[in-house]
């Protein structure tokens, strides 16, 4: 159902630099990209996340509430990720974990222009 997420950065080299290392631990590559954005995926038909300059021209402010969970396959992918995201310079936003009932296991963390991102895996 969802297509792509975008996500918006002031700094699109930066962005692209951290995104490129953090998305390859889930086997994403580019798969379209231009002065103003970057996709990145796994394979055509499968949900894209992007970054992008704002077409308003404005800065790239941080949705409040707004998160982006990258699906992984185990605990271990999860914790790859989250410590990936750590090793780029994201902030930490909880370790991963299991969360609730249900097993759900996760781990939260931010991105370098401050948008919420977790690693999260079911059973």
């Amino acid at each position: 159902m969802i297509g792509y997420i975008t996500l918006g950065t002031n700094d699109i080299d930066r962005a692209a630099k951290f995104y490129d290392a953090l998305l390859a631990e889930l086997g994403a590559k580019r798969v379209m990209e231009s002065e103003r954005y970057i996709a990145w995926g796994t394979a055509p038909g499968v949900t894209a996340l992007s970054v992008i300059k704002p077409f308003d021209g404005q800065p790239a402010t941080v949705g409040n509430g707004v998160m982006v969970a990258l699906y992984a396959d185990n605990p271990e992918k999860v914790q790859a990720v989250y410590n990936k995201a750590l090793e780029l310079g994201a902030a930490d936003e909880g370790a991963p974990g299991p969360r609730g009932e249900g097993g759900f296991y996760g781990g939260y963390f931010r991105d370098l222009d401050g948008n919420k991102l977790n690693a999260f895996c079911l059973g």
